[in-house]
């Protein structure tokens, strides 16, 4: 349906425009403060701090490797000071600044934690070189005097002149790179705010451009038809039809630019039809509105013309009244025939509905047999040729969703036939299995209904699916033609696929029904069904519901309560429908353990 954009719409738009760009340039501003607020937050809380704490780590070992060359080289013990401040640099700053340092770098990447964890060991490695070598064995004025003890602590000491400088260098290389990190997280702060600064002005322009624009649309969209309807309305104010047209619009003016089109082309009409064949009271007064006024001319001639061939119009009108009401008496008796007839056939249908629902499983069997459970049955017509079947035979609960051939009349003659013979079936015959009792119950389809074996004799037939269960054991066998079986289990579809021939004739090689066992778990939720649902046009388009969407559905209410799937199917089926005609007979049972 085609938009009709009004005068309001009109203003309405412009102002809405000036509306979004107002509020574009809001976000955009409040987007790009916070990003800035986070940005520098990042400085502050975090790349300043991590720089600061690392330049710390380096003056901590230029500390240690200042006292540490006084150990090796200073053998007085009198002034302890220095020895002091080693130990508790080893065993008291470094731990505390590792930690610290540790916390910050959580915000890290990835190569900056591991080349801190790098440092961190080589500085550890570093530290017990100077507690096992340095430390432990110049610990006396003996041990200084002592030439070969005092040469066993010269080469660890050589070595930690060199480990240290690589310490060094991998340190102020990670100070450098945070610090570039710092710059950066900086240089894009300024950016976004060039860019706000850029993108407002630029706004302020379109802003001051695009008003301008709307404005002079806006007027000559209203003004210069207004113009033309009041210069057309002036000219029939004299009775004289004018003969330009006002061009179609969606906003009011172009309304009634169309309703004052559709008069001017109603009088004309009427003109004509005055002049060629004339209507009216004769004796009616009738004023032309001016001396061109061709309406009013044309109505008087016309009245003139009637009143002469009053007398000969009135017998022609009484002659076909007579003829008319003649006719009307003989469709009249016509339709009291067809409605006797209507209601017999009705009241026949009707009661051929009892018999259906009677052989139909009442609901005490179905709560007493299969508990927990629903049955949704909607017959296309007033019969049905879909039915569902309920038996119990020793510990064993039979169920079935048929789907006859047809609907309506031939399909309940149908529903008949598949009951009575899968009854006859259960309670005489020792047969017990699905796939055996649909091999049956195909024989006694043909034989009934006389079909050979190519079929020709009779399209008849049915599709089904039939399961059985033992709620003791949770055993559940099915058999089917052509509609599957459905079991939801933690939120997922199964599909059990069925044998592609029906119950009915068969071409070629005659195949035996699969009986498939299937073992259930506690909360799986059976369903067997008719294609009706799936079938039904409706929905916006008038498609079909299609049985992907009609899985989809299952899917999703199967954890519910079984009366709210009841309630849930049949509100959905009636929502997608909507006007339309219901197209074939609609069954689904569900189940769940």
């Amino acid at each position: 349906m085609a938009i009709r954009f009004t005068i309001g719409r009109k203003i309405g738009l412009g102002f809405g425009l000036f509306i979004v760009l107002t509020m574009v340039a809001f976000i955009l501003t409040v987007l790009t403060v916070n990003d800035s607020k986070k940005q520098t937050e990042t400085v502050v809380g975090q790349v300043a701090p991590s720089v600061a704490e690392l330049k710390e780590l380096n003056l901590l070992l230029q500390r240690s490797h200042t006292n540490v060359s006084k150990w090796f080289y200073n053998k007085s013990f009198n002034d302890i000071e220095f020895r002091d401040e080693l130990k508790n640099i080893i065993r008291v700053e470094y731990p505390e600044k590792k930690k610290l340092l540790q916390a910050l770098s959580s915000t890290w990447s990835q190569d900056e934690k591991t080349q801190l964890k790098v440092i961190f060991g080589r500085v550890e490695t570093l530290f017990k070189v100077y507690q096992n070598e340095i430390i432990s064995q110049l610990n006396s004025l003996q041990a200084y005097e002592d030439p070969n003890i005092y040469m066993m602590a010269r080469l660890p000491y050589e070595d930690s002149e060199v480990n240290i400088k690589t310490i060094y260098r991998n340190l102020n290389s990670l100070i450098a790179f945070k610090q570039e990190a710092a710059e950066t997280v900086k240089d894009n702060m300024f950016k976004s705010f060039n860019f706000l600064n850029r993108f407002v002005q630029l706004l302020g322009i379109t802003l001051v451009v695009g008003g301008i624009m709307i404005a002079l649309y806006t007027t000559r969209s209203i003004t210069k038809p207004i113009k033309v309807l009041k210069k057309m309305l002036l000219s029939m104010g004299l009775g004289i039809l004018p003969k330009e047209r006002i061009q179609p619009s969606s906003d009011e003016v172009g309304e009634m630019g169309i309703a004052l089109n559709e008069l001017i082309q109603s009088m004309q009409e009427t003109t004509k039809f005055a002049k060629e064949t004339g209507a009216g009271k004769f004796d009616a007064n009738f004023k032309p509105l001016s001396k061109d006024d061709s309406l009013g001319q044309a109505l008087l001639k016309m009245r003139d013309d009637l009143a002469e061939n009053e007398r000969s119009l009135e017998r022609k009108v009484n002659e076909r009244t007579e003829e008319v009401v003649r006719q009307k008496s003989e469709i009249e008796n016509k339709n009291e025939e067809l409605q006797i007839l209507y209601k017999q056939v009705t009241d026949s249908i009707h009661y051929a509905k009892r018999i259906q629902e009677a052989i139909l499983p009442p609901q005490s069997l179905i709560n007493r047999v299969l508990p927990n459970s629903f049955v949704l049955f909607k017959p296309k017509d007033i019969v049905s040729g879909d039915f569902y079947w309920i038996e119990k035979k020793n510990n064993t609960t039979y169920f079935a969703a048929v789907d006859c051939t047809g609907h309506g009349v031939p399909g309940a003659f149908m529903s008949l036939v598949g009951h009575n013979i899968l009854k006859d079936i259960l309670n005489n015959t020792e047969v017990i299995k699905p796939s055996e009792i649909l091999d049956k119950l195909r024989d006694g389809v043909i034989n009934t209904l006389h079909i050979n074996s190519s079929g020709t004799q009779s399209k008849d037939g049915m599709d089904i699916t039939l399961c059985c269960i033992n709620f003791d054991t949770l055993e559940l066998q099915y058999a089917a033609a052509y509609n599957p079986l459905y079991i939801v289990r933690g939120g997922e579809l199964i599909i059990h696929p069925a044998n592609k021939f029906p119950i009915g004739a068969f071409v070629g090689e005659k195949q035996n029904f699969d009986n498939i066992t299937l073992q259930l778990k506690k909360n799986d939720q059976i369903y067997i069904y008719s294609d009706g649902y799936a079938d039904q046009f409706g929905g916006p388009r008038g498609k079909k519901f299609m049985v992907g969407n009609f899985r989809k559905l299952l899917t999703k209410i199967a954890d519910k309560p079984i009366h709210e799937q009841l309630n849930f199917l049949e509100s959905t089926l009636t929502n997608w429908q909507g006007e339309l005609e219901q197209v074939d007979d609609v069954l689904i049972i569900g189940l769940k353990i």
